[in-house]
């Protein structure tokens, strides 16, 4: 028995699952996961001494890499000081003055400590602020795992067939009305048959938990026209996009100026970290100055804040953006070239340094389409090249990320690994 065989045996018995995040189980791959004892630049070692190629990136952190020295050194020195303090600290305002930079739709922000608490806080804000309960979300966004929220969701709900969650009160989900990403004429449809009762639209302005599915052309304005017609707020979850994509998150591709964002992931440097913000007005509502409540016993952890606040920073100096797009197309031309010459059905959607691979003859524009790509043969490439050391999500329906750290070496033999992938087929 290997090493990861004996722990995942003994977690077993004591983790629901063996996991403590659905995803990692590798239910929908097949097989036993590994588990790794140290992570560095672009690669995991596990705990039976292999060394893999990375493309999950902690699920999107690792921007830089991990265990980047910067990151790494600034954690230490927050650690002199302390672990945690229950006051104001001052890397809470030195953060809060990077995003308000970086995201000029963000006049006033307020850290927590995950995605999903931002996007539950975010809700609930909205609905606060216009008196209202129902919300819009899409099918195949996920946006953490709240009530209000969990309801035809992508990432790990996705993966295991279950993207309505048990536990979810029918009273909570009738206050949800999901639609399809992309059709702007559902979205029409349903702000007319619910006049005056929608608080908040929410997405993500490009889906990154059902696989990557960018935005059509025209739908994220179609968004803006809608809420601001309608008087709801309209919330873009870019946990997931925010400081990945460009500085200043999808809203800065797209030109798109949302009411409130929330955001997670590389503001962290790698800890848990999540933040909401936007529009001073609607933030204001938060207590202790207005009636909506939101806490947090570790919320602005001077430990989390010091490695985003180093992450952000790295950002700032190095604009990294135009050479993570570099690799994002190397590895989907190597991708395509190999389907291409092996007469395989295969989209390669592509934005920066996030990318997935749907095994269907059409491009995937939303939720339904990502189902009905095929995941059995994602399933065979995910095997292949784990094989060879390239380790993609264990999902067909999670995107991949690339870092700065996976330049050169990284990715040219990652290319050939997963093109051999496919051509083995």
């Amino acid at each position: 028995m290997s090493v990861s065989e004996d722990l995942f045996a003994r977690a077993l018995r004591l983790i629901p699952g063996g996991v403590n995040s659905p995803v990692r189980a590798f239910r929908s791959v097949g097989g036993a996961p590994f588990f790794v004892t140290r992570a560095q630049g672009a690669s995991l070692t596990t705990a039976d001494g292999r060394e893999l190629t990375d493309f999950v990136c902690t699920w999107g952190p690792a921007l830089h890499g991990h265990n980047h020295p910067r990151i790494k050194a600034a954690i230490a020195a927050a650690l002199e000081n302390g672990t945690s303090f229950g006051t104001p600290n001052p890397y809470e305002v030195e953060m809060a003055e990077l995003i308000v930079r970086f995201f000029p739709s963000i006049q006033k922000v307020r850290m927590c400590n995950s995605g999903t608490e931002a996007t539950m806080s975010a809700v609930r804000l909205a609905r606060g602020f216009t008196g209202r309960d129902k919300i819009i979300k899409f099918a195949g966004c996920y946006h953490g795992h709240s009530d209000s929220l969990l309801v035809k969701a992508g990432s790990g709900a996705l993966t295991h067939g279950h993207p309505d969650s048990a536990g979810v009160p029918a009273a909570f989900a009738r206050e949800t009305i999901v639609l399809p990403f992309n059709d702007p004429a559902a979205l029409a449809a349903a702000f007319a048959a619910n006049p005056g009762a929608i608080a908040a639209v929410i997405l993500e302005p490009y889906i990154g938990n059902v696989g990557l599915i960018p935005a059509q052309p025209g739908w994220l304005a179609a968004v803006r026209a809608a809420c601001t017609a309608h008087g709801a707020v309209l919330i873009f979850d870019e946990v997931m996009t925010g400081f990945r994509l460009a500085r200043g998150g999808v809203q800065e591709l797209e030109g798109i100026v949302p009411d409130l964002t929330c955001l997670g992931k590389v503001i962290g440097g790698g800890l848990p970290v999540g933040a909401f913000g936007g529009r001073a007005d609607i933030m204001d509502l938060l207590a202790p100055l207005g009636p909506v409540y939101q806490a947090g016993t570790l919320s602005g952890n001077p430990l989390a804040l010091a490695a985003g606040i180093a992450a952000l920073r790295l950002i700032d100096e190095a604009d990294p953006y135009a050479r993570l797009d570099r690799l994002g197309r190397q590895i989907r031309d190597a991708a395509l070239g190999a389907a291409r010459a092996k007469g395989l059905a295969l989209q390669v959607p592509q934005v920066g340094s996030m990318f997935s691979f749907f095994f269907s003859a059409t491009p995937v524009r939303d939720y339904a389409q990502a189902l009905a790509a095929d995941a059995a043969v994602f399933k065979r490439i995910f095997h292949a090249c784990l094989a060879q050391g390239v380790y993609l999500p264990p999902s067909a329906y999670e995107a991949c990320f690339i870092s700065t750290a996976h330049e050169g070496a990284a990715v040219d033999r990652a290319c050939t690994v997963i093109a051999g992938a496919i051509t083995g087929l």
